[in-house]
């Protein structure tokens, strides 16, 4: 009897139980694995992956987990971004390029990436920052995070710039010194956050 793909697609899920993320920082990332990242975000986000989104989670530590034939099938980064509250600044891990292919979505692989990129951040930053769409929310609520609850600004060239549409979507994790006032973030080019 010839297997669904859904069989198929929870076979290699399986398959990839025992299988360690490999984590590395971008500077260890081959061409050939950063097209293939590439190529994995624009499948996880159905093409909705832009260039300075793809930018934006380069320049920190990845991780990665591949299918027993080398296929990537999920990864996740966190990069060092500056961030203000309460009148200092901290040093902030922020999560990005969390994506997973689409026939293993939902089986526990994103949560493999978090658990490894929690580490990283709580080793290294002050406390972790994302922005959630409403599908990844629920796996980042699962593991801790939290929607912040006040102004959510970026530190920009004309100065402070709030911005209301990720109120609500901003989640934090971690150490984080007061669960009120604003968080600014350092500006970048394409979405600040």
């Amino acid at each position: 009897m010839p297997h669904t793909s859904s069989t198929a697609a929870g076979a290699a899920a399986g398959s990839l139980a025992d299988v360690e993320p490999r984590v590395l920082h971008t500077f260890q990332l081959t061409p050939a694995e950063l097209t293939e990242i590439r190529a994995l975000m624009d499948e996880a986000f159905e093409g909705d992956f832009s260039d300075e989104d793809f930018d934006h989670g380069l320049g920190g530590v990845h991780v990665l987990i591949h299918r027993p034939d080398g296929r990537l099938v999920a990864h996740g980064s966190v990069v060092m971004r500056r961030v203000t509250h309460g009148g200092r600044w901290y040093r902030v891990g922020y999560v990005e390029a969390l994506g997973v292919t689409p026939d293993l979505q939902r089986r526990g692989l994103g949560g493999r990436v978090m658990a490894v990129l929690e580490q990283v951040i709580e080793r290294a930053y002050a406390f972790g920052a994302l922005s959630a769409s409403p599908e990844g929310a629920g796996l980042y609520r699962s593991r801790g995070w939290w929607s912040w609850p006040g102004r959510v600004e970026g530190i920009g060239p004309e100065g402070v710039v709030r911005f209301s549409d990720e109120e609500g979507s901003t989640y934090v994790w971690g150490a984080v010194p007061a669960r009120e006032g604003a968080l600014g973030f350092d500006w970048r080019d394409g979405d600040v956050l």
